[in-house]
């Protein structure tokens, strides 16, 4: 499967000290340059008391995407939630920007 920056997948998020997480929606920010099959990606919750205003995004029932993003509910774009993860890592769920 090939994925492509916007689209939303599936992951075991790292949690911040390091345990294994959950499955969690992630947005595909960039595919690394180099050799290696890596992913610069951003959590996605519906936590709402997360949300850091002015920083995070949200995503919310009236915006173009939304149907299309495969979310259920608001959910929050969490930009200082970042990782590097391995393509093969990724549960392919929805395509936005096609």
């Amino acid at each position: 499967m090939s994925f492509e920056p916007g689209d939303i997948s599936l992951i075991r998020f790292p949690r911040a000290d390091l345990r294994k997480g959950k499955y969690r929606p992630v947005l595909l920010l960039s595919k690394l340059p180099g050799p290696f099959d890596d992913w610069l990606i951003c959590a996605i919750t519906s936590q709402l008391r997360h949300e850091v205003k002015e920083w995070d995004e949200r995503i919310e029932r009236a915006d173009d995407d939304f149907k299309r993003s495969g979310l259920k509910i608001l959910s929050i774009i969490r930009i200082g939630k970042l990782a590097t993860v391995e393509e093969r890592v990724l549960v392919p769920t929805c395509k936005i920007n096609r």
